[in-house]
């Protein structure tokens, strides 16, 4: 495992409209005690843009809402996976739809977990935790330069 000085620090980006929703996921962070930059987009458009002009670094890992204005996160997922630079992105997803539908379509997409708002509601700081412990231990994949 390399030493916490050689290991690069991981963006967190948060692909939501709900506000309420954004505050607990900074809360249980806070809580957490988790230093990483921490971003935050309130639909897809938004969250390409940050991507796309560097203001969240790579690696990132994303935490997506399916049920956005403008570009919900289907969407946003199509074009992530269709961006060269981008596609290697890490998403999880993170939303109160429990459609099969949905979840099949963002599999498809190559998500890394789906978790609904609900399920995650009964023991949110254990979900951020383990998202926490994910991104520290797991190496995730640098851009396409």
């Amino acid at each position: 495992m390399p030493s916490p000085e050689l290991r690069k620090e991981v963006s967190l980006l948060i692909v939501d409209d709900d506000d309420i929703d954004v505050m607990g996921l900074y809360r249980a962070l806070e809580k957490l005690k988790v230093a990483n930059p921490c971003f935050r987009a309130k639909d897809g458009l938004e969250a390409l843009d940050m991507l796309r002009s560097g203001v969240v670094p790579a690696p990132s890992l994303v935490l997506l809402d399916l049920n956005m204005p403008r570009m919900n996160g289907i969407e946003f997922l199509r074009e992530l996976r269709a961006d060269k630079v981008l596609t290697k992105t890490v998403v999880f997803v993170l939303t109160t739809s429990k459609a099969e539908e949905d979840m099949a379509m963002a599999y498809e997409r190559h998500i890394a977990g789906y978790m609904t708002k609900s399920a995650v509601d009964r023991d949110f700081m254990t979900a951020v935790g383990l998202l926490e412990h994910y991104w520290r231990i797991v190496e995730l994949p640098q851009p396409y330069e």
